[in-house]
Formats: structure tokens, sequence, C-alpha cells
């Protein structure tokens, strides 16, 4: 799988202090090495979709902060939205 950064995930993470990204940074090489990572704890959020119908998903960051995205299996890609504090999950996308 690969990852793919939408603009809105870009904005997000550059407004993130330094130390966030470093973990943001780590936990999306988790989501590559293993999708299931423990410290990830990716879960799919309950009824949200991406405007092309994908479940989405958040997974941790640290213990206060999320990232949103979904699995796009034909082009084997996660697709990156959002990345902030745990409220992201309220609009994911």
């Amino acid at each position: 799988m690969r990852l793919h950064f939408t603009e809105r995930f870009f904005d997000d993470y550059e407004s993130l202090p330094e130390r966030l990204q470093n973990r943001t940074d780590r936990a999306l090489g988790f989501l590559l090495e293993n999708f299931r990572h423990p410290s990830l704890r990716a879960h799919k959020l309950e009824g949200q979709r991406d405007p092309e119908g994908r479940d989405i998903w958040a997974a941790s960051v640290t213990d206060a902060y999320r990232f949103t995205f979904a699995i796009d299996k034909d082009a084997e890609m996660y697709i990156l939205y959002r990345v902030g504090p745990h409220d992201i999950e309220r609009r994911p996308s």
C-alpha cells in the first residue's frame, strides 16, 4: 500500500507542532507496515463515508490526536483526510 495525502491533510499537518508532526510520521509508518499495529488502534468510523463511498477510518497519533483515512483497495493506497485533535472524527473528510 502507499499513502495519498489530501490538501486538507497537508493543511492540518502543517498546523501541528513539530513534535506532533514527528508522531504523525511515526504513526503513518506503522500504518504502512501493519494496518493492525496496536498503537494505531485503527477503527472504522460508524456511518462515515468519503465522497467515493469508501468507509472512513481513524487511527491514533497520540491519546489526544488522530488521523482519518479511507482505503482504496483497487489503487492499493490509503487516502489521508485529516489529522488533529480527537474531535476531527466529527468531520473526518
